[in-house]
């Protein structure tokens, strides 16, 4: 019986629209009467009624209604109806001039005709919905958000009533929404009724709906939420959800990143394609967090080929893997190798010819370094040195450095030898005699990144706890994996010559705060069934980072979200003995020398207590006698 209304539902709806209409001019010459038709009426009526309904169904078919769709019926299908029953009503009294026809009859007629119409459908549309909902036992929802976005949420939800969601009510922060009735659906009140509300109302799902909430709001909408033992969720924008499909299959957990609470990055994408399409991108580091993400991005941009350079072979694979079945267009080139070996940068850049080199690969953990400072050097510092020298000799045009917030005011070798390669990246133009337009861009933590407290915090809870975290005041800057990187993108595409790029990250975020939103974002509540344990601050760790103090040292771009660094770099004269002497203290393993020569090079640079015991124990044990 479906599959022959749904194969002629054209005919189905005009045999409906007829019998709408003899129904409509039928109780309309009733009303009229009071229900006492005596001669001429009936036979009139019986006359006219061929007529009408030729006219009407010939007017209804122009104005497109036997094609509309039973299940989505909307305000301008309303509005198309009332239009065609107008339409067709005049068309009926011109025709029908002359007729003993009441002038009245006309305007009943129409109002009862467009009432059935609208009515049928609106009566189809229900019973559809509900039988594609029986199935499934409709789970109680509220909607937080009583905008825009939640009322074309609410109407989404109704349209899919496959997804099992029955909307009991909004809540929002706006004291004057309260008690409004939309679509029907009552604002039960804000964030100060949330708990009670859904507790009362045996609501089982929050909707947030709130594109632009902070996060703090986030973060007190989700602690109501797990008081009333509420699972909250977060809708994507509606401009988000353009060429998405369904709304309501985007519907998600709320993300730890949703509760920082960051604007999206907005790529001027006009000024990115001419540096990456069907150009040659070299990027080391590509099986890190970084680096593999630049990958991802610059292969959205159609580059002719991606050289992926990483001495972790097994991370090298996976994103190899990842770009294959990613983005089949693109040729992505796995190269196996370590960049304090030049022999092998000057192979992989003469056999794949690069014009960009994207340099992602670097030690980064900060106490691990403070112990193995040599390393960090030789691959940091000495590393960056050789990418430099082979990018200048094989032609590169553009090389740009992947730094960090740490490089400011060092307190830690792994800051220092990022700030030292930053410099060797400013002066790489004069120092290689070639013109290499040579930057580097500096950013905070990045969310979820290797080795990063994200990963640590989720094995934590996992585990049952407790949470470490070293300081109740320690903060940090934080942005996530695919903002750091199209920022990048970003910024080498319009970063000049020597110039350090600074991201903007917005406040910095407490570590302790952000252990109990991931406590919570677990379900649990933070020192009671999770735990947090301090356990001290590590060496070469600072309290607070600075990204350049920030107003003071950097100057504006026309991007909102990029500064620039307005220090200067040391002669490359300079800069080159320094480096010489460096060299020779690390060939002689001399630490003491080479923390001299890292306090020289940047001045800014204060080592570590750990560090400093370290230099005078084995000064004490006579190491480098």
């Amino acid at each position: 019986m479906t599959a022959f209304l749904l194969k002629h539902r054209r005919a189905v709806a005009e045999l409906l629209q007829a019998a709408l209409v003899t129904l409509a001019l039928s109780v309309s010459f009733l009303l009229r009467f009071d229900f006492r038709l005596e001669a001429p009426y009936p036979d009139l009526l019986l006359t006219a009624l061929p007529l009408v309904i030729l006219v009407k169904l010939a007017l209804f078919r122009y104005f497109g209604l036997r094609d509309l769709a039973w299940r989505f019926l909307g305000f301008r299908d309303l509005l198309r109806m009332a239009a065609a029953n107008l339409a067709a009503s005049v068309a009926a009294a011109v025709l029908a001039i002359g007729s003993a026809f009441p002038r009245s009859i006309y305007i009943i007629d129409l109002l009862a005709s467009t009432a059935l119409v609208a009515g049928a459908h609106a009566a189809a549309k229900l019973f559809l919905d509900r039988r594609r909902g029986a199935e499934k036992t409709a789970q109680r929802v509220a909607i937080y958000g009583a905008g825009r976005n939640g009322v074309t949420l609410l109407s989404e939800v109704r349209a899919n009533p496959e997804m099992g969601f029955d909307v009991c009510g909004f809540f929002d922060d706006d004291p004057a929404k309260r008690d409004l009735r939309l679509h029907g659906v009552r604002v039960l009140g804000g964030l100060a009724q949330l708990a009670t509300m859904l507790a009362r109302e045996r609501i089982e799902t929050v909707l947030l709906a709130m594109p632009s909430a902070s996060g703090n709001q986030l973060t007190a909408i989700l602690e109501a939420c797990h008081a009333a033992g509420v699972t909250p969720r977060r809708v994507p924008a509606l401009a988000d959800r353009i060429g998405r499909g369904v709304w309501v299959d985007q519907i998600r957990e709320v993300r730890i990143e949703d509760l920082l609470g960051r604007q999206p990055v907005e790529l001027e994408r006009d000024h990115i394609d001419p540096r990456l399409k069907g150009r040659v991108i070299l990027v080391t580091g590509a099986g890190g967090s970084i680096g593999s993400e630049l990958c991802r991005q610059i292969a959205s941009f159609s580059p002719g080929a991606i050289v992926g350079f990483d001495q972790a072979e097994s991370a090298l694979y996976e994103i190899d893997r990842e770009m294959r079945a990613r983005f089949p267009g693109v040729a992505f080139h796995p190269e196996v190798g370590s960049i304090q070996s030049p022999r092998r940068l000057e192979e992989v850049l003469r056999d794949h010819g690069p014009q960009s080199v994207y340099h992602a690969a670097a030690y980064k953990h900060v106490p691990l370094m403070e112990s193995h400072l040599f390393q960090a050097i030789e691959n940091n510092v000495f590393g960056t040195c050789n990418l430099v020298r082979v990018a200048a000799e094989a032609g590169v045009e553009d090389f740009v450095l992947i730094s960090s917030d740490k490089a400011v005011r060092p307190a830690n070798v792994m800051g220092a030898t990022k700030r030292l390669a930053e410099l060797v990246s400013q002066t790489a133009a004069q120092s290689t005699h070639r013109p290499l337009r040579s930057l580097a861009v500096r950013f905070g933590n990045v969310l979820g990144s290797s080795g990063s407290v994200i990963p640590l915090f989720r094995q934590q809870i996992a585990e049952g706890g407790p949470v470490t975290v070293t300081h109740p005041e320690m903060r940090r800057f934080f942005m996530t994996i695919p903002e750091a990187a199209q920022l990048v993108l970003q910024s080498a595409a319009m970063g000049r010559e020597g110039e350090i790029l600074v991201l903007e990250m917005g406040d910095p975020v407490r570590i302790l705060d952000l252990a109990r939103k991931m406590i919570l974002l677990s379900g649990l509540r933070p020192g009671e069934d999770i735990g947090i344990e301090f356990t001290g601050i590590r060496p070469g760790e600072k309290l607070y980072e600075e990204l350049s103090a920030y107003e003071e040292d950097t100057v504006p771009t026309r991007h909102p979200q990029i500064r620039v660094f307005a220090g200067r770099p040391p002669s490359p004269e300079i800069l080159e003995r320094g480096l010489a002497q460096l060299r020779a203290a690390v060939a002689e393993g001399d630490a003491g020398a080479a923390v001299l020569c890292l306090k020289e090079l940047v001045p800014d640079y204060n080592p570590s207590s750990y560090l400093l015991k370290r230099v005078f124990e084995e000064r004490a044990r006579g190491v480098y006698a």
